[in-house]
């Protein structure tokens, strides 16, 4: 196949005058942890809004015609000559972390993208579909718990009267925080007009993992994403004294949390390919010198089959009723968010990998904004090398020349599907 038009972005495209690298240090301040290192930027936080206008700041200097929609997704599009926004490709990330997060988690996604526009503009590329770079709210779910739940709103995936009345740990609602941040929150919700302007979606993304490492390339495609959810187990005993209370006598829910975070691992130990982990644990009140009412623990579980994934979380109920009551406790489980496994699009995938032969294809254990949106629209996503393998931490790192391997990739897949082909 021939493509129309000037000829693609390739190794020897001159490079734009910014890079992944540099754009990346131009935010490398922003939401900077000294507590626990790396960067905490939750949603609608004052460094992910910094981060944001940094965003709206590249997308001016590229003559991007910027919107903010009403559920806080930026869209900044590359208009065809004749205008609209129909059969649109769309590119972009997320700017919020989990706390103390890593530097790419994200940004690199959305600092990829402006590079790669910048490929397209200094090659003269002629677009027949518009060209959009959007930036998703609340990805990671660290502020309000639900995983990707910009997308989830804009789709209609979660209910918008429970989006709104999501809390964070200062108790307030997300309704509250985006009113706040100059959203009306009555206006949250599903947006089919913004979803029908996506024609094609491509997520790039920094490898959560390290195949990419074992099989010595620079990007790979992504196949799927592991089935995984989020649920809160709530341990209820009885609050007393840490002086007074003989240890015969208590009903400490801190103890039965322990047992039970114990089981967790043992569970998904004993099943192949399953992941569970508890990283946030909360006793209520919290006192040094109180014995807990309620320790609340949540609960993250993976596996490619949803069935095993559901079968782990009930093993995991069943053995933390047996603890707790051990214990003279109590134990409720809360499902916050559940996102079955996923495929990308198989036409696209295999596209892709015609256009990048030496990308490996492979799933992702991670979810991403990608898996919310390809039950709705051709999705597909690049990941690009992490040397160290460790993501959701300040280890996560990408090479300088990765990086731009992958903005060049991403070019590459985007002029492709920008100008139409002819056989």
């Amino acid at each position: 196949m021939t493509v129309s038009g000037p000829t693609h972005p390739s190794a020897s495209t001159p490079a734009p005058a910014d890079t992944v690298a540099g754009l990346l240090a131009e935010i490398s301040r922003v939401g900077a942890d000294t507590h626990r290192g790396g960067y905490s930027r939750p949603v609608f936080s004052t460094a992910e809004l910094d981060l944001r206008a940094w965003f709206l700041a590249h997308a001016a200097k590229r003559g991007l015609d910027v919107e903010t929609d009403r559920n806080g997704v930026i869209w900044a599009w590359w208009h065809t000559p004749v205008g609209g926004t129909a059969n649109a490709v769309v590119t972009g990330s997320h700017l919020d972390s989990v706390p103390g997060g890593g530097a790419f988690d994200g940004p690199l996604g959305v600092a990829s993208a402006l590079v790669a526009l910048d490929f397209l503009q200094a090659e003269g590329l002629r677009p027949e579909r518009p060209l959009a770079i959007a930036v998703f709210p609340e990805e990671e779910g660290s502020r309000f718990g639900v995983a990707c739940l910009g997308t989830r709103v804009l789709t209609g995936a979660i209910d918008v009267n429970l989006a709104r009345g999501l809390r964070d740990q200062n108790g307030d609602t997300f309704a509250e925080v985006a009113a706040r941040s100059g959203f009306d929150p009555t206006l949250l919700g599903p947006d089919p007009e913004a979803l029908a302007r996506i024609g094609t979606f491509i997520e790039l993304h920094v490898e959560q993992g390290r195949e990419l490492i074992d099989r010595h390339q620079a990007v790979g495609i992504g196949s799927s994403i592991l089935g995984h959810g989020r649920w809160r187990l709530s341990v209820t005993g009885q609050g007393n004294h840490a002086g007074t209370t003989l240890m015969t006598d208590r009903h400490d829910p801190m103890i039965a949390a322990a047992g039970i975070v114990m089981a967790i691992r043992d569970t998904a130990r004993a099943q192949p390919g399953a992941r569970a982990t508890v990283g946030r644990l909360e006793p209520v009140p919290g006192g040094t010198n109180v014995i807990a009412s309620r320790v609340d623990l949540w609960l993250d579980a993976r596996h490619p089959d949803d069935a095993v994934t559901a079968s782990v979380v009930a093993t995991i109920l069943a053995e933390a009723r047996l603890i707790a009551a051990a214990e003279g406790c109590t134990v409720q489980l809360t499902e916050e968010s559940v996102s079955r496994t996923v495929s990308f699009d198989t036409g696209l995938r295999d596209h892709l990998s015609l256009l990048l032969p030496d990308a490996p294809v492979q799933h992702t254990g991670a979810g991403h904004d990608a898996g919310i949106l390809t039950q709705y629209v051709p999705t597909a996503m690049l990941f690009v090398r992490n040397p160290t393998g460790v993501s959701h931490s300040p280890e996560e790192y990408v090479e300088d020349d990765d990086a731009e391997a992958g903005a060049l990739a991403l070019a590459r897949v985007l002029a492709d599907l920008l100008v139409p082909t002819t056989p």
